[in-house]
């Protein structure tokens, strides 16, 4: 492979980590000044699912690449 043999693994953590940092960010940190069609803070229930599977993906990932 071009970029290397673990490049699917690899994207697949970046991504996953990234969904469940910035809900989680978006849970801690909500929107003081929102605009006119903007939510102060993100549903509840979605964030934490979102939080959830990107998790997921980010462990999945990581096993992946420690045991091959």
């Amino acid at each position: 492979m071009i970029l290397g043999e673990n490049l699917v693994v690899l994207l697949v953590m970046a991504l996953g980590g990234a969904l469940a940092v910035g809900n989680f960010l978006a849970l801690v940190r909500p929107n003081h000044a929102p605009g006119h069609d903007e939510l102060e803070r993100p549903p509840l229930g979605r964030a934490l699912a979102m939080i959830a599977v990107g998790l997921l993906a980010a462990v999945w990932a990581l096993v992946s690449l420690m045991t091959g």
